[in-house]
């Protein structure tokens, strides 16, 4: 796995995490315990910090970075999905940002809310607790989240990590 300290900045991952093995960490990255880090995941520490909760997962070729002004969080329990990238904003806790989704500077996320797939949320939005963010750019939809589907897929993907890290094996280059 490809795993690198940048400078000073070193990635601290906890020991229940499961990082896939064509995932890149670089630099300034804290992960939680029992979340995953999928294929294609770049989670860029050069000019701030990320932190990722606990039993949170980060899927395929999704990319996390920061500017030097701002670091970017993923608080517990929340899912972010296929090909989404993250910049400089806050996701809090048992929060979606659903797959193709971009959240850019300085952006929050409240628990339990969605970013719908596709949306591009704008620098310095609120995504209030609850709600939905949909289309380009987002227009939010109060109260239209269903957090109990977050719990789940949030679940899902802890389980998953456990069984991908005793399960998968390369047989081919």
């Amino acid at each position: 796995m490809a795993i690198y300290a940048f400078g000073e900045r070193v990635p601290v991952i906890h020991e229940t995490a499961f990082i896939h093995p064509d995932a890149v960490i670089i630099g300034s990255v804290e992960i939680g315990s029992e979340s995953t880090i999928w294929a294609g995941a770049v989670l860029r520490g050069d000019d701030g910090f990320i932190k990722i909760g606990s039993r949170t997962s980060i899927q395929d070729n999704t990319v996390i970075h920061t500017t030097p002004m701002d670091g970017t969080t993923v608080g517990d329990d929340c899912v972010i999905g296929h090909i989404v990238h993250l910049e400089s904003c806050t996701i809090e806790n048992g929060a979606q940002v659903s797959s193709g989704a971009i959240v850019l500077h300085r952006v929050r996320v409240g628990t339990g809310a969605i970013v719908a797939a596709n949306a591009v949320v704008l620098n310095d939005t609120i995504v209030p607790p609850g709600a939905l963010a949909v289309g380009t750019p987002a227009v939010i939809k109060e109260g239209r989240a269903r957090p109990e589907e977050i719990a789940m897929g949030a679940a899902i993907y802890v389980e998953k990590g456990k069984r991908f890290a005793k399960e998968m094996r390369k047989i081919s280059d």
